[in-house]
């Protein structure tokens, strides 16, 4: 019988991503979950009916985990519609995925073992479809500058500004990534830019 201990659930969940980070998807285990999280072993065994099953659910938790809370919700919502508050408002997304640094290289791994497994693969299509079309809706409704294929080329471009900045960190100064971030916002929202 599965258990319903909802925090344990997910500090096991958490555990899984930990796992993830630092030994990728071959080291993703129900023990070294169960180490990682501090429990007895067996314990993850009972709350996951497999190994995919946990891997669905780190990748599910991953995104829920990188949603701004209410304060950073409330500053977007007030902050003004230019393109300069736009790229500041983008360079904190920048920082706040890049915080949680575990939770994006364990994604990265899921992303992975997701061109091995098509139900993942099928969670994590739906999971980020859905979060780029929240975020087109976002924007379209928000009234800052910049059409949606504007709003996918940065979703791109700062995705892989991330991957860099957290797995080869020294590639680009800090400066220069918060300067990227401005230009890549600046010029993909410049008036007169074509969109076909």
């Amino acid at each position: 019988m599965v258990r319903r201990n909802v925090e344990r659930r997910a500090a096991l969940v958490d555990a899984a991503i930990e796992v993830l980070a630092a030994q990728g998807a071959r080291g993703l285990t129900f023990r070294a979950v169960d180490t990682e999280a501090g429990v007895p072993a067996g314990t993850a065994s009972n709350y996951f009916a497999n190994r995919d099953d946990l891997l669905t659910q780190a990748g599910a938790r991953v995104y829920e985990r990188l949603r701004p809370d209410e304060a950073a919700v409330a500053r977007q919502r007030d902050a003004g519609r230019d393109r300069e508050t736009y790229a500041v408002l983008m360079r904190e997304l920048v920082g706040r995925v890049s915080a949680f640094r575990t939770g994006y290289l364990a994604l990265l791994e899921l992303r992975l073992e997701a061109t091995r497994r098509p139900a993942l693969r099928a969670v994590l299509t739906e999971q980020v479809r859905a979060d780029l079309d929240a975020n087109l809706a976002y924007h379209g409704e928000s009234g800052f500058p910049g059409d949606a294929e504007a709003v996918k080329l940065l979703y791109l471009t700062l995705n892989w500004l991330i991957v860099e900045q957290l797995t080869l960190p020294e590639v680009l100064s800090a400066d220069e990534r918060e300067r990227l971030v401005t230009a890549a916002v600046e010029r993909l929202t410049a008036p007169g830019r074509a969109s076909d």
